[in-house]
C-alpha cells in the first residue's frame, strides 16, 4: 500500500528545510541502528553484490539503495512534522526476519537469507521511528527487496512458455516445425530456447522500472496497481514476439541473420522499443502533484512534545541491534557444531548384479561431491543399469547436492531432458517417490530415476529437502546429503526401461540405502 500525506498536505510543498525533529543524539543512534545489519550478515549482502557482479540479470542491483535513499530524502520533510515514536512490537518482527535468516542459512537456501536480510531494514526503521512515521517512507524501504536477485527460480517455465508460443506462430505462419523438448527444428535449421532466450531480464527489469515509476507518476494505488500488472504481463508477451520474431528473420535469411551477437542486439533493441511504448502509453494517465495552493495553501505545522519520546531512540536503537545480532551468534556456533571434519568414506554397495560396460555416454550434471560411485550392471537377461551416487558433507554455495546449478544434463551437453514427472516404486519392502526423467542423446533415450536423500531420509523435493536439512543443522546432526540416479536404455520402449529399473530397486535399493547410512555413520 501506497500512503498519502494527510488531507490538506502536499508533501512535495512541504518545507524541505524544516529542522529534523530528533535530537543530535537519536540521529546518530538511528544510523547505528540502520548500519548494524550490514555489518552483522555481512557475508549476505557480499552474496548480493558477488551475484550483481556476475549476472547481468541482476546488475540493477547496485542503483537499488541509492534509488530508495533518494525517495527518502524527497520526503524528508516528514522528519519535521511528525515524532519518531520507537514500537517495541517491531522488535518482534525483527527477530521473524532473523529466525528466517537463520533457516536460510541452516538449509543453505541463499535467496531465504538475503531477503531476511533486506527485510531487517525497514523493520529496524518502523521498530525506531514508528509506524506513524515509517508509513510515509513505504515504497522507498520496501523498493529495497528488489535488491535480492531473485528470478531464476522462472526460468524453466519460462523457456517452455516461450518455446511453445514459438513453436506455434512458427506452424501458424505455415513452416513446419519439429519439436524435441525445447529444442525445434526448421526445414532451414536448429533452434533451441535457452535460458538467455526466458526473457527472465526482460520480466525483472520492466518489474523494478514499472514499480518505481507507477509510485513516481499515480496517486491512485488502483493505476498503481494496473500499470504494475502491465509491467508483468507485458515483458512476458513481448520476449514470446521477440523469439517467434528471431527465429523469422534466421529463417528468412536462411540463418544468415539473428543467429549470433545481433540475436541478442535484437532483443534487447525491441525490449526497449516495447518499455519505451508502456511508460509513453502510461503517461496519458499520469497524476501530477498537487500543488500547494489546491491543498488549501498551508502545510502542517511541525509536531510539538516529540523530543522527550526521542529519548527512547538509544535503548531502541541497542535493542535492535542485539536483536539482530543473535541469529549471526547463534549461526557461528551451530555450524561449528554440525562440521564434520572426517572424509565421506562411500562404499561400494552389495549390488547382487554383475558389473559391466557399454553404457551411454552420461553423467548428472551436479557440483562437484565428496564421494562419487558410478557404476553398471547388468540383470541375468543382459540388460543394463547405470548406478550414480553422489555423497556431499559439510555443504557450500560451490559444493551442495540441492541447488538450481545441479541438472541432470548441462545446457551445452549431449543429453537434454524432454519430460520428467514424479512416480511412486516399491524398493526393499517400503514405497519411494522417485522422479523420472526422460532423457535424450546420442546414444538413445535413457529413462531415469533419481532421488534425493537428506538427513536420512528419501524426497523428491528440493523444497521438503532443504527443510529437512535444516531441521537436521538445528539439531546439531549435520548436514549429510546424497543423490541417487539409476539410468536404463529406453531404446526398445520405456516401459521395458521401467521394467528393468524396477527390478534393479527390488533386489538391490536395501544394499544402496545401508551404504549411505554407513557414510554418514563413519
Amino acid at each position: 500500500m501506497f500512503l498519502k500525506p494527510p488531507p490538506g498536505v502536499d508533501a512535495a510543498a512541504l518545507p524541505a528545510t524544516a529542522p529534523v525533529n530528533l535530537p543530535r543524539a537519536g540521529v546518530v543512534a538511528l544510523a547505528l541502528a540502520l548500519l548494524a545489519p550490514f555489518l552483522l550478515y555481512w557475508q549476505t549482502a557480499a552474496s548480493m553484490v558477488a551475484i550483481w557482479n556476475s549476472s547481468e540479470t541482476f546488475a540493477h542491483g547496485y542503483v537499488i539503495l541509492p534509488i530508495s535513499l533518494g525517495l527518502i530524502w524527497r520526503q524528508r520533510a516528514w522528519f519535521a512534522l511528525l515524532p519518531a515514536r520507537p514500537w517495541w512490537p517491531g522488535l518482534v518482527l525483527l527477530a521473524g526476519a532473523g529466525a528466517a535468516w537463520l533457516a536460510g542459512r541452516m538449509g543453505d537456501v541463499q535467496v531465504v537469507m538475503q531477503y531476511a536480510f533486506v527485510a531487517t531494514l525497514p523493520l529496524a526503521a518502523l521498530t525506531l521511528l514508528g509506524p506513524r512515521l515509517a508509513s510515509k517512507f513505504t515504497f522507498p524501504l520496501l523498493f529495497l527487496l528488489f535488491a535480492v536477485p531473485f528470478g531464476e527460480i522462472f526460468v524453466g517455465p519460462l523457456i517452455e512458455y516461450t518455446a511453445d508460443f514459438t513453436v506455434w506462430a512458427v506452424q501458424a505462419t505455415g513452416i513446419p516445425v519439429l519439436r524435441n523438448g525445447t529444442r525445434f527444428e526448421l526445414p532451414t535449421g536448429s533452434w533451441s530456447v535457452v535460458e538467455a532466450c526466458s526473457g527472465i531480464r526482460y520480466l525483472i527489469s520492466s518489474i523494478t522500472l514499472g514499480c518505481l515509476y507507477a509510485y513516481l507518476t499515480y496517486r491512485s494505488n488502483t493505476r498503481r496497481a494496473v500499470f504494475i500488472g502491465l509491467s508483468i504481463v507485458v515483458p512476458i508477451v513481448a520476449n514470446w514476439l521477440r523469439a517467434y520474431g528471431i527465429v523469422m528473420i534466421g529463417h528468412m535469411s536462411g540463418m544468415e541473420l539473428a543467429t549470433g551477437v545481433d540475436h541478442l542486439v535484437y532483443g534487447w533493441l525491441f525490449f526497449g522499443l516495447i518499455m519505451f511504448i508502456m511508460f509513453w502509453i502510461g503517461s496519458y494517465w499520469r497524476e501530477d502533484e498537487q500543488p500547494a495552493s489546491a491543498a488549501g495553501g498551508k502545510a502542517a505545522a511541525p509536531a510539538v512534545g516529540s523530543a522527550g519520546k526521542a529519548g527512547a531512540l538509544l535503548p531502541m536503537a541497542v535493542a535492535v541491534v542485539a536483536v539482530c545480532a543473535a541469529w549471526p551468534a547463534f549461526a557461528v556456533v551451530n555450524e561449528r557444531a554440525n562440521y564434520n571434519p572426517q572424509p565421506v568414506k562411500l562404499g561400494e554397495p552389495g549390488v547382487a548384479w554383475p558389473q559391466a560396460a557399454g553404457f551411454a555416454d552420461w553423467e548428472v550434471h551436479y557440483m562437484e561431491p565428496d564421494a562419487r560411485v558410478k557404476r553398471v550392471y547388468a540383470a541375468p537377461d543382459g540388460r543394463l543399469v547405470q548406478m550414480q551416487l553422489l555423497y556431499y558433507r559439510n555443504q557450500t554455495k560451490q559444493k551442495g547436492l540441492i541447488s538450481s546449478v545441479n541438472r541432470l544434463a548441462g545446457e551445452k551437453a549431449a543429453y537434454h531432458e524432454i519430460a520428467a514427472s514424479v512416480r511412486t516404486e516399491q524398493a526393499g519392502g517400503r514405497s519411494l517417490a522417485l522422479r523420472e526423467a526422460i532423457m535424450r542423446g546420442p546414444d538413445g533415450p535413457l529413462v531415469v530415476w533419481h532421488v534425493l536423500w537428506v538427513d536420512g531420509q528419501y524426497t523428491t523435493s528440493n523444497v521438503a529437502g532443504k527443510l529437512r536439512q535444516a531441521q537436521g543443522k538445528l539439531q546439531f546432526r549435520g548436514d549429510d546429503g546424497a543423490l541417487l540416479a539409476l539410468a536404463a536404455p529406453a531404446a526398445d520402449s520405456q516401459d521395458a526401461a521401467r521394467a528393468i529399473l524396477r527390478t534393479f530397486l527390488a533386489q538391490n535399493f536395501g544394499a544402496i540405502d545401508a551404504a549411505l547410512v554407513q557414510a554418514r555413520q563413519q
